[in-house]
């Protein structure tokens, strides 16, 4: 099959470590898809929500699709705001968390990890 569509209203919700406030739905990728290369996943930060301080197992990409989120990592601070996106290595250590009033969504692309 060339093509696979994921509604959203099917896409596989789940609870990653670390994370609170943080509603993640797997768009592309995991144990039930065909995606071998690649994961992509719509977080949803509610006010207050965040990921802690960890290292990036692999290269990810994070898209801001709306709302604000703040991206912490070797002691910098920087707010993304929609549509603005960041690029971790590897290995870096980053925290994510939404500091403001409102609900936040984002898209989290990387590496398909076995």
């Amino acid at each position: 099959m060339s093509m696979r569509i994921t509604r959203l209203a099917d896409a596989e919700a789940f609870a990653p470590s670390g994370h609170s406030g943080v509603g993640p739905l797997r768009l592309q990728g995991g144990r039930d898809t065909p995606t071998e290369q690649v994961t992509v996943v719509l977080s949803h930060y509610l006010p207050g929500g965040e990921a802690d301080m960890s290292p990036q197992l692999v290269e990810t990409v994070y898209v801001l699709l709306s709302g604000e989120l703040v991206m912490i990592s070797d002691e910098q601070e920087a707010t993304l705001h929609p549509y603005d996106s960041v690029h971790f290595t590897a290995g870096t250590v980053r925290q994510v968390a939404n500091r403001s009033a409102l609900p936040a969504s984002m898209l989290v692309i990387r590496p398909a990890t076995t």
